[in-house]
């Protein structure tokens, strides 16, 4: 029984809605969307059991009334066929309504709620770009997404299980109160209209309080967090106890946030019990007193008196649910800063997915400086124009800011010209998918990062559908195979099925290395990216990968970025970046033979005595923001 309401909803099949919407209650609107069949439902089975609670205490008092005007001889002859109706709904129509009612609440939609929007947020903030995350703490983003689920289910939940019961419930009391006399009835009305503005008021302040306990909560989150990732600086550099400053700041504030909330909690339980006492004082003393007048009877007091502590107890929940419920508003709208964010690299509405037979990439009129009003274009592009053939190999060097790593973020659409256009077989990159375009390129880069999961998961991210021998080969092709078999990680577990570590911290960094390169060779993309490749590899392994990388650009359009110029020396044709344009395009000897940039770099290179060593006014690392995901 269960699982069948636990499955009238697929929580995860959410994932065909819009984006999610920045308004609070629009966005809620959205999540529930998926049970709108079912809403309906809950609703009457809510309203029909408070309802049936404000009955039975009113039923009490006529009970008590029936027996007082029959006496215990005649009850049963006179009142028999009632009170075995009245079971009846007490034993089976009450407990099948409430039944049903905590199904539809608790099994369809809390069991599924809070996975839905978790999932819909993670997946919206993986659809955003690669500069969306280097502004903002990993930790804060996780944080987001793992407490809005709960703020959102527990809102919902306590919209249909407290807000709407209370509410019908003090209906059903008005109503009662109204039947045994109107003047009962007008000092509750008057009480739940002040209780309700006391409330509305308190939410307002919870809301706010709530929402900058939330934001300093994400942030001690996202310093901690970014602690953890970056540890091996942190001791490289002998920084904890920066680190533990840097964290205590963040608690301090989270503290202070996190006191002005509960002294709201105490100012609130003070006012809660004042306005309790008045609710008894105004219902419950006049019932009384119209008793002594005989206007009303001994059950009817009775079912008052019931029905006021009933709501006097209620009261101090309405207003705990409340608080409750807009401290979750306040998650929800800090949430919303970072998941509702609308996604700044997207597809066209008729993308296609993109068909490469050649390989040909145009760049043409290229315009980009990441918003940077600068006048020598350092670090973007400007004006830039390039054709690499199907299948050619070109290298790319300049200076630091030459544009080099600008070109191949635009030409994995991490970034959106300004101006210009890039087009691989004649087809714009703008107008077809992301996915597809970089289905068809491979990357290599010089800070290889891994997911924390087994080296098999790792190469097989470049291709989830090879086989264990497809695999194992293109391990072997980068060199990786014998290292691999010998690995052995904490939970004992070896070879292909060793875990790396967070971002692979677990291998030396030419080991990542040449498991980023098997990924790549297992991908098997036509388009090949090589952003210093070899830079972590020392001169033996080197030697060994180039060749490797040689083979592997067999039959691929190749563009490789270096600062070591003898690797890129044997490439079909040469590209020198300087501010965002090309000042230099030929082959090694043609550029030599030229006497410009290159030739003087080579010059200093070579004279150095060592080629492949770093020259100190080429690119020490990479100016685009943020690094290339490897595969």
């Amino acid at each position: 029984m269960f699982r069948a309401f636990e499955n009238l909803v697929d929580p995860f099949a959410a994932s065909q809605m819009a984006p999610p919407h920045a308004g609070l209650w629009r966005y809620l609107m959205q999540q529930l969307v998926p049970y709108r069949k079912w809403l309906p439902l809950m609703l009457v089975t809510g309203v029909l059991t408070a309802l049936m609670e404000s009955g039975l205490i009113f039923y009490a008092g006529r009970l008590v009334d029936l027996m007082s005007a029959s006496g215990a001889a005649a009850f049963w002859d006179d009142h028999g066929t009632e009170m075995i109706l009245a079971l009846v709904c007490v034993l089976l129509l009450r407990p099948t309504l409430v039944g049903l009612n905590h199904l539809l609440l608790e099994q369809t939609l809390s069991s599924n709620l809070q996975e839905q929007v978790r999932w819909q947020a993670h997946r919206h903030l993986l659809g955003q770009s690669v500069g969306f995350f280097q502004h903002d703490f990993a930790g804060r983003l996780s944080n987001r997404v793992m407490q809005m689920g709960p703020a959102v289910q527990d809102s919902v939940h306590m919209m249909f299980e407290a807000v709407l019961f209370a509410g019908t419930y003090m209906l059903g009391a008005v109503v009662v109160l109204s039947q045994i006399d109107w003047r009962l009835a007008v000092p509750l009305l008057i009480w739940v209209v002040i209780y309700a503005i006391y409330v509305r008021h308190v939410a307002r302040s919870v809301a706010a309080t709530a929402e900058k306990w939330s934001d300093a909560r994400s942030g001690a989150t996202g310093r901690i967090v970014d602690a953890y990732g970056n540890i091996e600086t942190v001791k490289l550099f002998a920084q904890g106890g920066q680190e533990l400053g840097y964290a205590l700041s963040a608690l301090r504030r989270l503290r202070t946030r996190y006191q002005r909330f509960m002294r709201m909690m105490t100012t609130l339980a003070f006012g809660s019990i004042a306005i309790n006492g008045v609710l008894i004082l105004i219902v419950v003393a006049p019932a009384i007193w119209l008793w002594t007048l005989g206007q009303v009877s001994v059950g009817e007091v009775a079912a008052v008196a019931a029905l006021t502590i009933r709501l006097n107890g209620m009261s101090g929940w309405i207003l705990w649910v409340t608080i409750r419920l807009f401290e979750n508003m306040g998650v929800i709208r800090e949430g919303l800063r970072s998941l509702a964010t609308p996604h700044a690299i997207t597809d066209a509405e008729d993308a296609a997915a993109l068909h490469v037979s050649q390989a040909e990439i145009r760049v043409e009129g290229l315009h980009h400086s990441y918003g940077k009003a600068s006048e020598d274009g350092s670090g973007g592009v400007a004006g830039l124009d390039l054709r690499i053939a199907a299948g050619q190999r070109i290298g790319i060097t300049g200076p630091s800011g030459a544009g080099k790593s600008t070109l191949v973020s635009l030409l994995l659409r991490f970034d959106d010209p300004e101006r210009g256009r890039i087009l691989i077989d004649g087809q714009p990159i703008t107008g077809v998918t992301q996915d597809s375009l970089r289905a068809q390129i491979g990357v290599v880069t010089q800070n290889t990062a891994l997911v924390h999961r087994s080296v098999r998961a790792n190469i097989l991210y470049g291709n989830p559908g090879a086989s264990e021998a497809e695999m194992v080969m293109a391990a072997k092709r980068a060199r990786a195979h014998d290292f691999i078999l010998g690995l052995r990680d904490q939970a004992g577990r070896t070879g292909y099925d060793a875990h790396v570590g967070e971002r692979g911290v677990a291998l030396s960094g030419g080991q990542r290395q040449r498991i980023a390169i098997a990924r790549v060779v297992l991908k098997n993309a036509p388009i090949l990216i090589l952003d210093e490749a070899t830079s972590a590899l020392d001169s033996a392994v080197e030697a060994e990968i180039q060749d490797t990388l040689m083979d592997v650009m067999q039959g691929k359009t190749v563009i490789a970025i270096a600062h070591r110029l003898s690797t890129i020396a044997q490439m079909d044709r040469i590209v020198v970046m300087d501010h965002g344009r090309i000042t230099e395009d030929g082959s090694h000897a043609a550029l030599l033979a030229l006497g410009g940039t290159y030739a003087m770099l080579w010059s200093r290179q070579a004279g150095r005595g060592d080629v492949s060593r770093d020259a100190s006014d080429l690119d020490q690392g990479s100016n685009r923001p943020g690094a290339l995901v490897a595969g």
